[in-house]
């Protein structure tokens, strides 16, 4: 039996969680999230906990059973502390600065990059090189914050690029003059 699956989720204060039929929503004081729950499952509210168990072993029903009980853990989690992600400009010259709604980053190009973040995201510039992109969707924090690496990724000689922030990037050696 799945080792994450077993676990129960609990709900903490302020929290509420309804099921539907195929949807599971959890309201908290940060905002509200639902997902669709997977057929191969079920799902039940105990006191003040959210158990996931699975009928049978089928391959599918092992292979939802872990992950039902993660984005139900991670819904949860978004709703009463919320996400954040935070990336590094790395390079000469290269920076981000808020404007309106848009992030402008100048990142080596000969135009700046301008990007729109989904409403459901809150992005900072504390500094011209830090980005921090906040909000209760784990997965569309991760989806916005690696579609702003993905504009400038790190390159190994250098490491010039945008980076997360604990990024380790492996470098390779520069050419080296020989005979």
């Amino acid at each position: 039996m799945s080792r994450i699956g077993k676990k129960p989720v609990a709900i903490p204060n302020g929290v509420t969680v309804k099921m539907t039929d195929d949807v599971i929503m959890v309201k908290g004081p940060k905002g509200e999230l639902s997902t669709p729950l997977h057929p191969a499952v079920n799902v039940a509210i105990e006191n003040n906990e959210v158990v996931v168990t699975r009928p049978n072993d089928l391959a599918v029903s092992r292979a939802t059973h872990g992950l039902m009980r993660t984005l139900i853990f991670n819904m949860v989690q978004g709703v009463t502390e919320g996400y954040s992600r935070r990336l590094d400009i790395v390079g000469v010259g290269y920076r981000a600065e808020l404007k309106g709604q848009a992030v402008q980053m100048n990142i080596g190009y000969s135009h700046p990059i301008f990007f729109f973040p989904p409403s459901e995201i809150a992005i900072e510039v504390p500094q011209p090189t830090v980005i921090v992109i906040k909000g209760i969707d784990k997965q569309l924090v991760g989806q916005v914050a690696a579609k702003l690496r993905s504009f400038r990724p790190p390159e190994p000689y250098k490491g010039k690029g945008i980076k997360y922030e604990n990024e380790q990037i492996r470098r390779k050696a520069g050419k080296s003059a020989g005979k």
